[in-house]
């Protein structure tokens, strides 16, 4: 929240101190006001665990393809051995088989590396949907906090009502957030 939302809130505040009917409406900005806060910094810490995801996954993605390019140049080796001329054809035989093997095990190493990476990627599919609902919830309750507002401004209650309505979809937008599969 900006200092200049706050000095707002302030300034709602004294305004109510004159007319003790709008207490309840400070009282509601008030609490409006550190939702919204609350539900601002869930929404950013679940885009920042996105964001880690993301680079964990893009990393288990290029070890990933390292292992591919390790497998393919084993492969590539152990085929140069089957056509290569030798003084002694044991021994290559022995390199061509090793060559094989390691491509083999790569291969085998892959398959746990790319179960990781796809891993990690539900995970950041599922971290921007709940920052989305955070987000969502964080608009609803900015627009109940604004409304609400003009309660002070018009001395309607109908402005607080419908604020306090607006308040309540931001907040089980914000829960929500929390249920996201």
């Amino acid at each position: 929240m900006s200092s200049e939302e706050l000095h707002e809130l302030q300034e709602h505040a004294e305004h109510a101190k004159h007319d003790p009917t709008l207490a309840p409406v400070s009282l509601t900005m008030a609490i409006l006001a550190v939702l919204v806060a609350i539900v601002s910094l869930l929404g950013h810490r679940a885009a920042t665990e996105a964001v880690l995801n993301q680079a964990k996954a893009s990393d288990q993605w290029a070890y990933y393809q390292a292992k591919n390019i390790r497998g393919h140049e084993d492969k590539l080796f152990a085929n140069l051995t089957a056509i290569t001329p030798a003084s002694n054809s044991e021994a290559l035989a022995k390199i061509r088989e090793d060559y094989l093997q390691e491509a083999d095990r790569y291969k085998e190493e892959q398959k746990e590396i790319e179960a990781e990476a796809r891993k990690l990627e539900q995970e950041v599919a599922l971290e921007r949907k709940r920052a989305d609902r955070f987000d969502l919830g964080e608009v609803f309750l900015e627009i109940a906090l604004v409304i609400t507002s003009i309660t002070l401004l018009s001395g309607r209650r109908v402005f607080w009502h419908l604020g306090l309505g607006m308040g309540a979809i931001g907040v089980v937008l914000a829960v929500t957030g929390f249920f996201v599969r």
